[in-house]
């Protein structure tokens, strides 16, 4: 691998860190992981946090995504 094509592909790592990044900074001020569904639980000293409700939404956003590059790559 030439030293421009890691190059490259470390700009392109960056750039889906900064897009990530951005998009869980606008999740934590919306309240994503106050979905109903989610369970928290606390006693004493523990709490213990079960995002279903949120793992449920991050399925289907995450199949729909992969199903929508699926088909665009076989076009």
């Amino acid at each position: 691998m030439s030293l421009e094509a890691l190059g490259r592909a470390l700009i392109g790592f960056a750039a889906v860190l900064v897009v990530v990044g951005g998009l869980l900074i606008f999740l934590g001020k919306i309240g994503f992981l106050k979905l109903p569904g989610d369970i928290l639980l606390r006693r004493g000293n523990t709490s213990v946090f079960w995002p279903i409700g949120t793992s449920i939404v991050v399925s289907i956003i995450l199949t729909i995504l992969i199903n929508v590059v699926i088909w665009w790559w076989r076009r």
